[in-house]
């Protein structure tokens, strides 16, 4: 009773959040896919630095980056502990995973691929769960990630189904974020 008591909030937040007129989440969604191209242009420019020798690339660089973290601070809200650092890597690892998807993708292996991508959308999910607020950080550590399971119902089927933690962080924030909207 309490799980459901627990989703039940989420999904108000959810709610809440997507009701608030000011705020555009399709747009932050954007942004946020633009910060991981700025971390991974980061990651290009100290490798070119260290290929080539050339500390010219150190300089373009250290631009990025100050790019990035202004732009970072539109989303960012909360610089609790080590929350600022968190996010950052979730969006980085999300994009190199999903990078490597797609290359397995090139090469046929689908089911890789998708294993890939899944990974990739579950910790992109749950940068946006803790920069929006909807999962409380207090119980992150009560959670078993891939073996703690809740109780989904799909809304097509109307049938239960056992979903991890992820899967309904995802869920939720799944309806938060729609890019389609305008």
């Amino acid at each position: 009773m309490a799980n459901k008591k627990k989703i039940k909030n989420l999904l108000d937040k959810v709610e809440e959040i997507t009701k608030q007129k000011d705020f555009d989440l399709s747009s932050g969604e954007d942004l946020s896919i633009g910060i991981m191209n700025l971390i991974s242009i980061e990651e290009h420019l100290f490798f070119t630095a260290q290929k080539t020798g050339k500390k010219k690339y150190l300089d373009l660089l250290n631009e990025v980056r100050l790019m990035r973290t202004e732009l970072l601070k539109e989303i960012i809200k909360d610089y609790e502990g080590e929350l600022w650092c968190i996010s950052k890597h979730l969006l980085a690892t999300s994009m190199r995973i999903m990078e490597v998807g797609t290359k397995e993708l090139k090469k046929g292996d689908k089911e890789k691929a998708w294993n890939l991508f899944e990974k990739s959308y579950k910790l992109y999910s749950l940068f946006w769960a803790i920069n929006l607020d909807i999962v409380d950080l207090k119980d992150a550590a009560k959670i078993k990630a891939n073996t703690e399971t809740v109780s989904l119902i799909n809304e097509k089927t109307n049938k239960k189904s056992k979903a991890t933690v992820f899967d309904k962080i995802g869920s939720l924030v799944q309806k938060a974020i729609d890019c389609c909207r305008e």
